[in-house]
Parts: C-alpha cells; sequence; structure tokens
C-alpha cells in the first residue's frame, strides 16, 4: 500500500502581487530619439516625483506601496521612492521579503501602466507606445524576472489597440518564457470592444494565448473603474463592493461562447476573491434553465435586440455552465475565509493564493502563517494545491527550490 507523502506547506506562490517600476525601465529600452517623450521619472517642483509620459504626470500611490508600514501610515498620496520599501522596485531586494513571508514564487503586475498596459492604449502615439509596451516586457522577462530564475513567474502585456500586434507580442514574449497576459476584466469602459463583439475583434489575442499556452490574467481595476452604489457611497463601501467587477468579468465569459471557440484558453480573476462564486455560479445555472427557450428562438427582452446571444456565439443546448468554469476559470484571493470553507464547489483545482504585495492589502508579512491558519481544518493534499500546485500546473512554472530560510 502507497502511503501518500505530506506536502509542504511552509511556502505560497503569489499569483498576484505588484511591481512599482523602476526610473530606468523605458529611458534604458526605447530608441535614443524617444528617451525624452517615454515614461521617465522626475522630480517636479509643483508635483514632487512624478512619471511622466506624454501630457500626464502619473504620481505614485502611497496605497500601492505600503509594504513595511504599519496601517496607520497607509496613505492615498503620492510618496518618493526614497520612502519606498526597496521591495517595491528591486526584484533583489523583494526576495528578502518573499523569503521572511513564506513566498516562493510571485507574479507581478503592472503599475505606471496600470494593470493591462491601459496607460498606453491612451496614448496618443501608438508607435511609441508599441515600444514601450515591449520594452516593459522586455523589463519584466529579462531584469525582473531574470534577475532570479524560479522566484517570479513572467506576466506581460500587449497593445490593446491592435489584437493582430497584440497576437504578434504575445508569440514573441512567450518564446521569451512569458507565462500570462494581462486583459481587461471589462474592455467597455475603456472605450474598447467587448468580448462578444460580433466582429470578432479580441479573438486573434485569444487564439495567440491559447496556442501559446499563456493565462489570460485580468485584475480587478483593469477596466480603470472603481464601482459606486450611490453618486455620495463613501470609498470604503465601493472598495468593499468592488468584487462585482470580477463576478461580472466571470459571467460575461461564461455566456460569451469565448470557450467554446478556444477550447483551452483559461483566465483567471486575479484579487477578485472567490467567496461569491458559489452564489453566482448558481444564479447563472438557474437563469440558462428558465430563460434559454425564448433566448433560443432569438426572441427580445422589452422589446429590445440589446444584449441578445449572437446566432452561433454560443451553443445553449449543449451548455454545460458548471464544467466551463472547471475547465477555464481560476479564482485567485488574498484572505477569503468564506471561499476557502466552500472549495468544495469552487473548485480545489480552480483556486490559487495571492499575497498582493506590496499594496495596502497585502498579508505581508504574515502571508504563509495567515494561510496557514485559514487553510488548517482543509485536507494537507488540497491545501497544497491552493498554496502553490494549481499555480504550478496553470502557469507551467516550475519553481526553485525552497531557500535555505524558515520563513
Amino acid at each position: 500500500m502507497t502511503t501518500m507523502r505530506t506536502p509542504d506547506l511552509n511556502w505560497l506562490i503569489s499569483v498576484d502581487d505588484h511591481v512599482i517600476e523602476p526610473g530606468h525601465v523605458w529611458t534604458d529600452r526605447v530608441p535614443a530619439k524617444y528617451k525624452d517623450v517615454a515614461p521617465r521619472l522626475v522630480d517636479d517642483a509643483e508635483h514632487g516625483e512624478v512619471w511622466v509620459y506624454e501630457d500626464r504626470r502619473v504620481p505614485s500611490s502611497g496605497l500601492a506601496a505600503s509594504a513595511g508600514r504599519r496601517k496607520e501610515e497607509f496613505t492615498p498620496n503620492s510618496i518618493p521612492y526614497s520612502e519606498m520599501r526597496a521591495g517595491c522596485y528591486d526584484s533583489v531586494a523583494r526576495l528578502e521579503d518573499m523569503n521572511r513571508a513564506g513566498i516562493l514564487a510571485s507574479l507581478c503586475f503592472p503599475s505606471v501602466p496600470r494593470f493591462c498596459g491601459q496607460l498606453f492604449w491612451e496614448a496618443e502615439d501608438k508607435e511609441l507606445a508599441m515600444l514601450c509596451v515591449q520594452a516593459y516586457n522586455d523589463f519584466m522577462i529579462d531584469e525582473w524576472c531574470g534577475s532570479a530564475p524560479g522566484r517570479y513567474i513572467p506576466l506581460v502585456i500587449v497593445p490593446l489597440w491592435d489584437p493582430k500586434a497584440a497576437a504578434a507580442e504575445v508569440e514573441r514574449t512567450a518564446a521569451k518564457g512569458a507565462r500570462g497576459v494581462a486583459f481587461s476584466e471589462n474592455p467597455a469602459p475603456l472605450g474598447l470592444p467587448t468580448i462578444h463583439d460580433p466582429k470578432r475583434y479580441w479573438d486573434p489575442l485569444f487564439a495567440a494565448a491559447q496556442d501559446a499556452e499563456l493565462i489570460v490574467c485580468m485584475h480587478v481595476g483593469s477596466s480603470s473603474t472603481m464601482p459606486k452604489i450611490s453618486p455620495n457611497s463613501p470609498f470604503m463601501a465601493n472598495m468593499t463592493w468592488g468584487a462585482n467587477r470580477t463576478s461580472g468579468a466571470l459571467l460575461e465569459w461564461l455566456f460569451s461562447g469565448v470557450f467554446q471557440r478556444f477550447p483551452s484558453l483559461k483566465i483567471a480573476l486575479s484579487e477578485g476573491n472567490i467567496g461569491w462564486i458559489p452564489y453566482f455560479l448558481e444564479r447563472a445555472e438557474q437563469v440558462l434553465d428558465h430563460q434559454r427557450a425564448w433566448i433560443q428562438r432569438g426572441e427580445a427582452f422589452g422589446g429590445s435586440l440589446e444584449g441578445r446571444h449572437a446566432v452561433g456565439s454560443l451553443d445553449l443546448d449543449n451548455f454545460d455552465l458548471r464544467q466551463t468554469y472547471h475547465d477555464h476559470v481560476f479564482g485567485c484571493f488574498i484572505d477569503d475565509i468564506h471561499g476557502i470553507r466552500n472549495l468544495d464547489v469552487i473548485g480545489e483545482d480552480n483556486v490559487m493564493i495571492e499575497t498582493d504585495y506590496p499594496h495596502s492589502d497585502s498579508t505581508w508579512p504574515d502571508c504563509i502563517k495567515l494561510a496557514q491558519e485559514r487553510l488548517a481544518d482543509v485536507d494537507p493534499q488540497v491545501a497544497y494545491k491552493v498554496l502553490r500546485g494549481n499555480a504550478e500546473r496553470v502557469f507551467r512554472f516550475t519553481p526553485a527550490d525552497p531557500p535555505a530560510v524558515t520563513p
């Protein structure tokens, strides 16, 4: 009789952290003629230390660089790099913070370009913007991840304004080792076509991601929106309500037909938490069961054709919503007690953990300690999947051996 080995639960892989880009990312990589107009870090007499790009100034939010600060010291105001913990912008320095918190490996989203490269989509000069996308990706793969092989999972951005060029960038970066591509949770607020576009605007990108086996990672807020419950809702109420963006992304994708066209494509709902997933899967199945017939007949709700399923977009006769979810969707959480209690519904193979370093929501420096407490009543084999096994499988990533340090 074979005895199953007890897994090592002393380390986790975080599938959502953030890089505060060092000042040389673009000036070191764009052609000489663009060095004075590419994103660059300057000391502004009026605004202090800011990133400058075209006609905009982008300060560094204090909430995005909260690591090492007490909660009482958190601030949304801009802070200079000299006041940040070095791990925010230095990949080698970050290793010390990762080791301290039991983080074996980390996937990092961008900061200056925003979560899926919105800054470059909004730019006027698209030739320069394309060079900036490529420069960021080369920095992320070659410098940030390359500084410590096996400790960082490469995530890239793409030119959202040109899906064919985006597909080419996926192919280029996949050859260099990329494992995920950032995408918007909802492109519509950005002024881009939705994933339901009848002309299949995004299909070249989705096809390339499927072929290269890159996970499409959609960070909460990658629509450049903060939901408002009412016109004067307090910030904390709206921030708590923020997961409605992620639940919307899940439902959009499940009912879009994209997974039927791209049967190997997979998505990660980054920093969206997971406790809400059981309800929305149940409700989606109820809607599918009760409303399927008239929708298949092509009838319009309220006399409007808006929102009607396009012909051929989804085979409702053979659509297994729950299986589609389990085959394609991965929920990601920082700290979600209710979600962990419902892994049987959410799927033990569909969940990955995050630490959100160095943001104000982060569990750092208590990442592994808190995770172990939350997973104390979970079967060790399942806990291992949540902590690192699923991330290794989904991102096709082999981490380095744990460092010789006790977290």
